[in-house]
């Protein structure tokens, strides 16, 4: 499955593919055996994340994680055949809007079943038997016996089963969502992540839904980077650095103005140590080095004075 970063997120968030949720919080998978080394609210990694994906470009793909469908069981014999694929992919083939132009790719598309909205849509776009005759060809003899039509998509398996499944993934999305409320880190969210939240949660976020034009653009890289909070981010950043820079500085001087470390002084040249150390601090201090962050991840500015 290819997601987009709103659909990726709550699947990041929620861990039920088995994304580590010691990196990205409370989720529904894993043991949390990373949590005590990270004092961190996971609300902090979620917003870093966000960024990351945004000025990397990075589009995100995932395996199942166990079944494809209710009669087929893989573990984790799938994630060994993905990179053998991946290998044999151009960088452009690798691509989602490649993928989604020439057929490789569908969306999964909500649908009614026995009154019910099923939200198949949190699933993303999801590969296609043409995905298959063409990629897995490139390893396999018989590629349609390896993944099936019923493999790729299972609501052919067993309908019910299907719905049921979408409805346990969005209720396990809304029971993970509740955590980032019940301890306030909906507070430190940066907007993107915070409207995602309340839309695991509640289903729409100030009366908005995921699929609106309004939530789709919070989530675009270009919106991301000329964002106040991304900003604000920058400039936490500039300001740690120039901090980091005083720091050493005084600690240089600090080492010269001891008699007794005059010997040493001069074996470590610090009298130059120094010397390009105060013109790192003036390059940093200038205005124009804010604009060289850009880009960047920046500092989560609830994180530092």
């Amino acid at each position: 499955h290819h997601m987009e970063l709103p659909e990726l997120f709550m699947e990041f968030i929620s861990s039920m593919t088995g994304k580590s949720p010691s990196t990205t919080g409370a989720g529904s998978e894993g043991a949390l055996t990373k949590g005590p080394f990270n004092a961190l609210l996971p609300i902090h990694d979620l917003n870093a994340a966000l960024v990351s994906f945004c000025v990397s470009g990075y589009p995100g793909f995932l395996t199942s994680a166990g079944c494809l469908g209710p009669k087929v069981r893989v573990d984790h014999d799938i994630s060994l055949l993905v990179p053998e694929v991946w290998s044999r992919m151009g960088p452009e083939e690798r691509m989602p809007e490649f993928l989604k132009k020439h057929g490789y790719l569908e969306k999964c598309e909500d649908f009614t079943h026995d009154t019910k909205c099923v939200k198949a849509s949190r699933l993303g776009y999801r590969i296609t038997p043409k995905f298959a005759k063409t990629f897995l060809g490139r390893v396999f003899n018989h590629p349609h016996a390896v993944l099936t039509e019923e493999m790729m998509r299972p609501e052919k398996q067993n309908l019910d089963e299907f719905a049921d499944a979408i409805a346990n993934v969005i209720e396990t999305h809304r029971r993970v969502a509740t955590h980032y409320f019940l301890d306030g880190s909906i507070d430190l969210a940066c907007p993107p992540i915070r409207a995602l939240l309340y839309i695991m949660r509640d289903d729409v976020y100030e009366g908005k839904g995921v699929d609106h034009p309004d939530i789709r653009a919070l989530f675009d890289p270009d919106t991301v980077m000329k964002s106040d909070w991304y900003q604000d981010r920058l400039k936490a950043r500039h300001r740690q650095e120039i901090r980091l820079w005083r720091r050493h500085v005084d600690y240089l001087e600090k080492f010269l103005n001891r008699p007794s470390y005059g010997t040493e002084a001069a074996r470590l040249a610090i009298h130059d140590r120094l010397s390009g150390a105060r013109v790192t601090l003036a390059r940093i201090q200038s205005p124009q080095h804010l604009e060289t962050l850009q880009g960047t991840l920046g500092t989560d500015p609830t994180l530092v004075g």
